[in-house]
């Protein structure tokens, strides 16, 4: 239950009582912001009054009288609005007048004045007043802490990624300082070792651009999907052959497993991205003279993908964190080993668009196996934007 706080000026003190004991227990429910709403009411008798009660600690209401001894109930509002830029006052006005007119209306809203309620009005019309407002208060606070958390996001996105592409720049820069040196002496091939570092440093930066790509299209909605049929086992195998002279070169074997029909309705791309990033990972993170064993199954409804390998595995409080964006799992037994700390967020938004999810059991210098499952149906491409 959420309470806030209302404040009724008025220089009649009947007006005021009678406000009170209308919002005296009243609580209503926002649906759009699944919120409780209660109040408490507070009065004061003068504008000069109000002014000083919102110094010390502002309502979240403001109930004003056009007409006050002393300053005007649009006098006040243009104190208000003189709050300085950096602190401005978190509360709506709905202005109480007897005499309204065009002219004052017009004032009032210039002032900032949200509403308007005319004497006399019913305890009804009072609470209708008081509902509108709030819950164009607490939408207008709610969009500004997402407006908010926003920012935070994308200082928190843009500060990881600027970590992610210093070190390999710095690695480029530093082979390019020692190549412009002659560090090496005069023979060309003294240089292979450190181009061929310096093409592995770029092609990291490249799929680390190419990854975020994938998941701002994913996340934005904005990525052109294009429905067909597709053979989970043939997407598989092309997969299997991109990491083949790797695995070859570790003495890894890898084994793919497909029982009957595995074809579903999806994007060839997503799916090619769900298969490379989990049999990539599965050879990347594996032992020499390893094993990784792809197992492809279906039902009416959905197609299972699990990839197993015999690798270095994770801890438990590590595989809680898998799937998370820019997350790499950083040990000694991991810190040479490339990579995004995207590929894994991007499997979980695909399988979430399929209606599907991604899990993993994991154990320490025993290995690790993914289950993905996708739904054979595909989506519609108007449904596949990520919550």
């Amino acid at each position: 239950m959420e309470q806030l706080r209302i404040l009724i000026v008025d220089d009649e003190s009947g007006m005021r009582a009678a406000v009170t004991r209308a919002l005296d227990g009243f609580a209503f429910t926002i649906p759009e912001l699944e919120a409780d709403v209660t109040f408490t009411v507070e009065q004061a008798g003068s504008g000069e009054e109000a002014l000083a009660m919102i110094a010390a600690s502002a309502p979240d209401l403001l109930l004003l009288d056009h007409k006050l001894p002393g300053i005007s109930g649009l006098e006040v509002l243009a104190a208000l609005a003189e709050a300085p830029a950096d602190k401005p006052l978190d509360l709506l006005t709905v202005m109480i007048t007897a005499y309204a007119s065009l002219e004052t209306a017009v004032v009032a809203t210039k002032r900032g004045a949200y509403d308007f309620l005319a004497k006399p009005f019913t305890p009804e019309e009072l609470r209708t007043t008081v509902r509108k407002t709030t819950k164009h208060l607490l939408l207008q606070r709610q969009a500004r802490r997402l407006a908010q958390e926003k920012r935070q996001i994308r200082f928190q996105f843009i500060s990881v990624l600027v970590h992610e592409l210093k070190a390999p720049l710095a690695a480029i820069e530093g082979y390019l300082n020692l190549m412009e040196d002659h560090a090496l002496g005069d023979e060309l091939a003294a240089y292979d070792g450190p181009v061929g570092r310096s093409k592995l440093r770029v092609e990291g930066m490249r799929k680390l651009i190419m990854d975020l790509l994938d998941l701002t299209r994913l996340e934005s909605g904005q990525k052109q999907r294009d429905l067909t049929i597709v053979d989970v086992g043939v997407m598989a195998r092309k997969a299997i052959e991109t990491v083949a002279a790797e695995a070859a070169a570790r003495a890894i074997t890898i084994d793919l497993r497909a029982g009957g029909d595995v074809s579903m309705s999806a994007d060839p791309g997503e799916i090619e991205i769900v298969l490379n990033n989990l049999v990539t990972n599965a050879v990347k993170y594996n032992r020499d003279g390893g094993s990784v064993t792809v197992t492809l199954a279906a039902d009416d409804e959905r197609v299972t993908i699990t990839v197993a390998d015999t690798g270095i595995g994770l801890a438990p409080e590590e595989s809680a964190r898998l799937f998370g964006e820019f997350v790499r799992i950083k040990n000694d037994k991991t810190r040479s080993i490339l990579g995004s700390g995207l590929g894994l967020s991007i499997v979980k938004r695909l399988a979430q668009v399929y209606g599907g999810d991604v899990g993993l059991v994991s154990e320490p210098d025993v290995g690790t196996t993914f289950t993905v499952t996708l739904g054979r149906a595909g989506v519609a491409q108007e449904a596949a934007v990520l919550p």
